[in-house]
Parts: C-alpha cells; sequence; structure tokens
C-alpha cells in the first residue's frame, strides 16, 4: 500500500499532462514543417497498412465528390442514414429548405450508426475535416477563400468475409432505397407553358398541392380498382417496355360529360404515382415544331396532360376530308403531328411517362388518336351512381 505521501498530487498529474501534451504538438508542427506532405502521406498510409492487415474488418470511404462530379453513392447514403437515425445518437444535424415538406436530420462529424443487412453488422461513420487544396490549384484562393475547403466523407466498416455481397447487395440495396425515399419526400410539381410563349420551349412550375387522392375520387370500385392496378403494373413494366422495343409511356383517355371528375382523377394519379403534371394548352402551339420543343423539356416520371382536346385546337379530321386545314397558313399544328408527339419516334425521348388525353366528346375525335398505343386505356367518367354518391356524401357530410 502507497502511502498518502507517496501518491503524486492532482496538481503534478496534471502538469505532466499538459508537459506531454505540449510536446506531442510541438512534434508534430516541427514535422508539418520539416518533413513533406507527400511522405507524411506515405507514411500514414503504411502504418494504417500495418495495422489494417491483421484486422478482421474492411472499411469503404464514400468521399462526397469524385473530381469535380458528385459522388451519387455519397448522396444516397446520406438520404438512407437520416431514415436510420435513432435517439442514441449524440449529435445530429438538422435543415430545411423551402421546398422540403419537413425538416431533415443528419449525421454530424464523428457520429457513428449501426445498420444490418440480412445478419450482417454495419458500421458507418460520418467525418469531414479541411483540406488544403492550394497546392494542386494555383487559383485556387479565388474560388476557396484561405486554400481550403470541408472534405466530407462516409466510412462504412465491416468484416471483410462479407465484401462481395456488400458490394453486389447491399450497395445497390441502399441506392434503391434512397430513390424511393427521396420519390416519397419530393414536392410535386405543375407545370405550364412559360409566359414567353412555347416558342422558348420551357416551362414554369410551381408546387401542386392539388388533395385529391384515389380515397375521395367518387368512382366506382371496380373502374378504380382496374386504373390503380393499370398505373401499378406501367411502373413495374420497365423491362417489358425494353424487351419488346416500346418506349417506356401510357396513354389514358378520359371522357364524359363536364364536372365528373376528370381533372380530379387526374390528380390522384400524380399523387399516387408521385409524378408531376405538365398541362398543355394545344390553343398556344403554332407549330408542331414548337411541340417537339415542349416534349424534350418534360422530365421523367411525369404526367403530361392535354384537356379538351375535342374543342381546344381544331385538327382536321381525316375521315371528312379535312385535309390540309384551311387556315394551314396561320396555325401549322397538324394532326400528324400530335400523333408523332403521342406516339411517334420524339415519344422515347423519355422514359417513364404517362400521357392524358380529355374530352367531353369521344366521338369527335379522330380514330387515330384512340387506338392502342397511343390511348392505351379509355376511362368513362359519368354521372355519379349510387355508390360513388355515397363517397361523395362521406367525404363532405364525414
Amino acid at each position: 500500500m502507497f502511502s498518502s505521501k507517496e501518491m503524486p498530487s492532482p496538481q503534478s498529474l496534471f502538469s505532466a499532462y499538459a508537459s506531454m501534451a505540449g510536446s506531442l504538438m510541438l512534434f508534430r508542427s516541427m514535422a508539418n514543417d520539416l518533413i513533406p506532405g507527400p511522405i507524411r502521406s506515405y507514411i500514414a498510409a503504411a502504418v494504417r497498412r500495418l495495422f489494417n492487415s491483421s484486422s478482421p474488418l474492411l472499411t469503404l470511404l464514400i468521399e462526397e465528390s469524385s473530381g469535380m462530379s458528385p459522388n451519387q453513392i455519397y448522396d444516397a447514403v446520406d438520404t438512407y442514414l437520416s431514415t436510420k437515425i435513432t435517439p442514441a445518437t449524440a449529435r445530429l444535424r438538422i435543415t430545411k429548405s423551402p421546398k422540403d415538406k419537413s425538416p431533415t436530420l443528419r449525421l454530424e462529424k464523428g457520429e457513428k450508426l449501426v445498420d444490418s443487412f440480412d445478419g450482417i453488422e454495419l458500421l458507418w461513420t460520418f467525418n469531414s475535416h479541411d483540406h488544403d487544396k492550394s497546392s494542386n490549384t494555383p487559383n485556387n484562393n479565388a474560388l476557396f477563400p484561405g486554400g481550403r475547403t470541408e472534405r466530407r466523407y462516409f466510412e462504412l466498416q465491416f468484416h471483410k468475409t462479407h465484401y462481395q455481397k456488400i458490394l453486389r447487395s447491399y450497395i445497390p440495396h441502399l441506392l434503391d432505397r434512397a430513390a424511393a425515399i427521396k420519390n416519397e419526400s419530393r414536392a410535386l410539381k405543375m407545370h405550364t407553358m412559360s409566359s414567353s410563349g412555347c416558342y422558348s420551349g420551357k416551362w414554369e412550375a410551381v408546387n401542386l398541392e392539388h388533395p385529391a387522392t384515389f380515397e375521395t375520387v367518387a368512382m366506382e370500385a371496380e373502374l378504380k380498382r382496374a386504373v390503380m392496378e393499370d398505373l401499378d403494373r406501367f411502373v413495374k413494366r420497365k423491362e417489358f417496355y425494353k424487351r419488346v422495343g416500346r418506349a417506356w409511356k401510357r396513354g389514358y383517355l378520359l371522357y364524359g360529360p363536364p364536372g365528373t371528375g376528370k381533372s380530379s382523377l387526374i390528380a390522384a394519379m400524380a399523387n399516387y404515382l408521385k409524378f408531376d403534371i405538365y398541362d398543355l394548352q394545344l390553343a398556344n402551339v403554332m407549330q408542331d415544331s414548337d411541340l417537339r420543343k415542349l416534349l424534350l423539356t418534360t422530365g421523367n416520371r411525369s404526367i403530361l396532360v392535354i384537356e379538351d382536346i375535342d374543342c381546344t385546337v381544331e385538327l382536321p379530321d381525316r375521315r371528312l376530308g379535312d385535309w390540309p386545314p384551311s387556315h394551314s397558313a396561320e396555325i401549322q399544328l397538324t394532326l400528324s403531328g400530335l400523333l408523332n408527339f403521342i406516339d411517334g419516334l420524339w415519344s422515347s425521348c423519355g422514359d417513364e411517362r404517362i400521357i392524358v388525353l380529355t374530352t367531353n366528346h369521344k366521338d369527335r375525335l379522330d380514330p387515330a388518336l384512340l387506338r392502342p398505343g397511343r390511348m392505351d386505356m379509355h376511362i368513362h367518367m359519368s354521372f355519379c351512381s349510387f355508390h360513388a354518391f355515397k363517397l361523395l356524401a362521406a367525404n363532405y357530410l364525414q
């Protein structure tokens, strides 16, 4: 047993610790000044190899960018891990942009998170540090004040025996989940033609906040179920469309008297699939070339809507011999141009698109517009049946 006189005092322990820490900091400063950067990096890598050679764990480094391009895997990891955060995490970052529906939580520097996949335990760590880029970029100070920028990256650690499964199964699973999370949380957009007209080939967008869903749309139960099943089948058949050599798109014709819910059904379809809506007013399109420009600037996973196609613009009816149209010198939008827009070569400039035409008078449309491949599903929106009336009453009167 040591006597109290033999035990070092707390003051002496603290002094010894401070002296040692100061010496280490002085040694590190001298090393940074005297040893060139490449040699320091080589020594650090050699030390890591020495320790990692006997370790059963493997660490994957996922940096924020790859050269000048963003790293898709980093972005997916950032989104995926935000859904795995638990109260056990000590420090988090919370952010919200004006376009986000709700705040988002992210890992703070140095925080760890444990995930599992098919019984494999995975340890994620988020790190960041200042990266000196002045030595690599001559004019770096103009881009990065002080010649420094933040380097952010994730580290994924797991047992080496699971290397192949992590690369072939876990990483693809992570990418798919991140895409689904983003699609679920993103704000839908309603696009309309730019105020400068169709000649610019541009769209203006606002948030789509239409509340219609398949639960609130007053339709016959069987018809509603058929529409939902058709939409589900469409979004799952990418490989089928590729195999048969068809553009990945589908056409719907909504017809019936005014006020029977055609626009509400379109909004319900958009909310169900999380697709943006592009509202195309044919009366403002003067030429077929303008129609092509508008098509090329529409995004994937979208619904292109042409409402009241029977009265929006006077398209010639080939059955009545009205070809070419008498007013072709003024308006050069043709039925041929519209058909190519829907089902021609130009329609393949994009994936996962839905085209919806609405009309009050189906019999006035040229049969070429109605055939399968252009309008694949014809949906009759009629006046309320007893089932639809009950649903309306429940919606309004609870």
